[in-house]
């Protein structure tokens, strides 16, 4: 990512202060990695583009340690398919259409029969907004764009939202399974990502009961339960709907909320014990 992690370190300092000895290393460094009791994704913003090596080398950790995420949910996550996997358990979801590598159709046929002129179209394997486009569908960019996405690999298109531009989005974070803190991302004017490196901002936030409800659903449709989350979520026709759910590198805002770090360190410091 265009940007140096923000939180790590804080991982990394609260561990050290309940004993815990904790290191910061590449995943494709060479290492024994059966000799670490347990392995903690934390910002692997490279993967999309080495996606196999990625999860051959995720596979392999798994083997001989204890991965968190389990490699189970980072090959299902990997890939932004897992939104009709969503949609298909009832989880309220941004509408996704999923176009295969080396598909020909045109964006009309694609989308014939669905009221969608404003569209972002990105690639289904990415983070941080990399390679999305907002236009429209008669746009020969819009096209161009899809025909370079479809060459490389699966494309994803969805319905431009557009409370995006004035509430953005919320993002709610859970550990073990249990909400911890949220905040809310707001484009920079003229913008409609949320991301930092676009420049987002990030503001506190108090969920709604409905938000909660939404996010608690997306991560039961997960293949197994996750010691982190991140539930991304935006306004559509009133109703929060799941934009993404992360749960291979998700940044978790740490720094706007100490007892996180502290919770999750406490929950690292259990499975290690278990």
């Amino acid at each position: 990512m265009p940007k140096p992690d923000p939180e790590t370190h804080l991982l990394v300092q609260e561990a050290a202060r309940t004993g815990l000895r904790a290191g910061i290393l590449p995943w494709d460094t060479t290492l024994d990695w059966s000799t670490i009791p347990l392995v903690v994704i934390r910002t692997t913003w490279d993967y999309f583009k080495r996606l196999p090596e990625f999860l051959y080398w995720a596979r392999n950790v798994e083997i001989v340690t204890r991965l968190i995420n389990p490699y189970v949910v980072v090959d299902w996550n990997c890939h932004k398919g897992y939104l009709q996997a969503l949609y298909d358990q009832n989880v309220s979801v941004v509408p996704t259409m999923i176009v295969k590598r080396g598909s020909t159709e045109s964006i009309s046929d694609l989308l014939s029969g669905l009221n969608w002129q404003e569209i972002i179209i990105k690639p289904a394997v990415s983070i941080g907004a990399i390679g999305a486009l907002r236009c429209h569908i008669g746009d020969n960019e819009c096209k161009d764009h899809l025909r370079i996405l479809l060459n490389e690999g699966d494309a994803l298109i969805q319905p431009f939202v557009p409370s995006i531009l004035t509430r953005g989005e919320v993002s709610l974070i859970f550990f073990d399974g249990v909400f911890s803190h949220a905040i809310q991302k707001l484009p920079a004017s003229g913008e409609y990502r949320v991301q930092d490196h676009h420049g987002g901002t990030v503001h506190p936030y108090v969920p709604t009961a409905q938000e909660l409800e939404v996010s608690y659903a997306a991560l039961a449709a997960s293949p197994a339960h996750t010691i982190y989350a991140r539930v991304d979520l935006v306004d559509l026709d009133n109703t929060p709907v799941v934009m993404e759910l992360v749960l291979i590198e998700p940044a978790r805002f740490l720094a706007s909320s100490l007892s996180a770090t502290q919770l999750f360190i406490r929950i690292l410091r259990n499975l290690i014990a278990s």
